[in-house]
Order: C-alpha cells, then structure tokens, then sequence
C-alpha cells in the first residue's frame, strides 16, 4: 500500500499491510532544540524535513483561521460585546485565499498516493473563546447568547468558502475542526448548550464536508470521553488525540464508538521511562489498533523530556507495532471472511 491506501483502508476498517507512522501534532520546539544538540543534525528544522529524517509518512496540513488580532495576555479576549465585535467583523472574515501554489503540490504527491492532505479549521467553541477570552466565553453562554450565534454564523460561513477555495485546488483526505472543549474531567459545557449553540452549525458543515468526500476529526484535549457522543451527533467522524493523562481509554472508547475514527492516544508520559515502557504502550494499544478506524500516534507533541535516542527508540517500536497490526489486521480479515 501506499501512504494515501493505507490511510484510506485503515480509517474504513479494511485490512491494511501496516498502520500509518504519524507524528500529527509535530513537536514541541524545545524538544527539537534539545534533539540539536544530541545527533539530530541542526539543518533539520522544518515539519516535513523531520518527517522525512525520521521516515514517517507524509502529511501535509493546511491550517487557516479567521484574522483575529493578538490577546493583550494568554486567555485574553479582543471583544466584550456585540458593539465590539461589529467593529470588528470586517476584518476577522476577509476572504483567505489559500496558497495555490502550495495545495497543488500537495495534490500532487496526494494522487500519486505519497501523501495524505487534511486542512484544519477554527471549532465552534474555539472561535468565540479565541474572541471574548476564556472565562467571558464560558459566561456568555448565558449572557450573550445572541451574540455567540452571530459569532458562529459568521464563522461557519467563513469556514464554508475556505473548503470552496481550498478544494478547487485540493480536496483534503480529512479534516480536523480545533475545538479544545473538554478538559481532564469531561466537556466544558453542557449538552444542552452544545445542542444549541455548536451542533446546528456542525451538522451544515459536516454535511457539506461529506458532501466532497472529507472526513471529519475533531480535535479536543482532555476527556472527551462523552463528548464524543456529541460530536458524533453533529456529524463528526471521530475525535483526536485522546489523552491518557486525561483518563481517557481505547479500549473503552471502541466499545462505546465502534464506528468512530481515532487519531493519537500513545501516551507521551511513557517516552522517557525506557524500551520496555515503551513496548508495554504499544502492546495495551495492538488489539483495538488491529481491528482499524484508529491511528495511533503520540497524544499530543513529543515533550523534550525525551532524549533524541529515546525518540528513536520508540520508533523503532513503532515501526515493529505497526507491522503487528497489519498482519493482525489481515487475519482478522480472513477470519471473518471464513465465519
């Protein structure tokens, strides 16, 4: 199979020869200035050209988001009110005309199968708190609920021209919606506030993804355990990066989801502690793995309390796991065909 194949057969539950070797959160750049400093050699800086150094699969992904200005502090907003946003609008959603040029070699090497291509955009709970600030977000549920709606019909007619624009270049394997709704004890709203102000805009969009052949990720740290659920619901295909240290289990989300995609859930803390903590992570992970619609991969960005041999240990292992579970993937397959 080829890098596009194996993606497609392992996020359709088919068979595949091995799982994909991702790293979809990148690294952290400290992380890559320690590896400088301990055989990684210092010309490698860039995204890609460390996936090629590290021989992972290629991915390429396109990241556009509204204009919204700079926070005076972290958890800032840039807006108090309607009044506020108003004079802002204008600005926040000029047309973002993706770089052509860029896309089409993208599609290039997506059709010769060497590549997987995803665009990511701003969620719907995401966008309104990069806007009010985090905790004036959480209140204006309540307190400005009109102008939370306002906020999401503009940001869900920006978002449907970016997926316009970008697929007249490139249609995008995936996609991934950044949200960050949940924390380490479950979803920072209730399931009725995310009925009324996120699933109707979700369900519009994820209707026209759909539409163009695009699977739909959303991407949320924390436990989102149960707000998987509701995504599901609003037309999403699956959730990353399923953290550990946030509670969250494989085993039990494939019970619960069985036809729900996954992206990540290899737990990071595990990397510094040796190969053979390392090899006990990715056996927990081999039989859901094995059965497809989940690829594993760090649960977030590689921390730089992990040496650059450590790293390559836990290549090397991921390397071995993902030929496990594509020969286990295909006697599941025969398995079944025989029964």
């Amino acid at each position: 199979m080829n890098t596009r194949q194996r993606f497609q057969a392992v996020m359709n539950f088919e068979p595949f020869d091995r799982l994909p070797l991702v790293e979809w959160a990148m690294w952290w750049d400290k992380t890559v200035a320690r590896w400088h400093g301990e055989g990684l050699p210092a010309h490698i800086q860039d995204r890609y050209d460390l996936y090629r150094h590290f021989g992972l699969d290629m991915y390429y992904q396109g990241w556009i988001r509204p204009a919204v200005p700079p926070a005076a502090s972290h958890g800032a907003g840039v807006v108090r009110d309607a009044q506020e946003y108003e004079s802002l609008r204008a600005s926040l959603y000029r047309p973002a005309e993706p770089n052509a040029r860029l896309w089409a070699q993208w599609q290039r090497q997506q059709r010769q199968g060497e590549a997987v291509v995803w665009l990511t955009l701003m969620g719907f709970f995401w966008h309104p708190r990069t806007l009010l600030g985090i905790e004036p977000h959480l209140f204006a549920f309540y307190d400005q609920p009109g102008l939370m709606q306002r906020m999401n019909e503009d940001l869900y007619g920006w978002n449907l021209d970016v997926i316009e624009r970008v697929c007249r270049v490139c249609t995008p394997d995936f996609m991934t919606f950044a949200e960050d709704m949940s924390y380490n004890h479950g979803p920072m709203l209730s399931k009725d506030l995310f009925d009324e102000f996120l699933k109707p805009w979700y369900q519009r969009l994820t209707a026209e993804l759909h539409r163009r052949g695009i699977l739909v990720i959303i991407d949320s740290d924390g436990d989102i355990t149960t707000a998987t659920q509701w995504y599901l619901e609003a037309g999403a295909d699956g959730l990353l990066p399923l953290e550990r240290q946030a509670g969250v289990d494989m085993a039990n989300m494939r019970q619960k989801y069985r036809r729900a995609r996954f992206i990540g859930h290899y737990d990071k803390m595990v990397m510094p502690l040796g190969e053979a903590a390392m090899a006990g992570e990715f056996e927990r992970l081999l039989p859901t793995a094995a059965r497809g619609g989940f690829i594993p991969s760090v649960d977030h960005q590689t921390p730089p309390g992990v040496s650059y041999q450590q790293y390559l240990t836990y290549l090397k292992l991921y390397r071995d796991f993902a030929q496990q579970a594509g020969a286990m993937s295909r006697q599941l397959a025969g398995a079944d065909a025989i029964r």
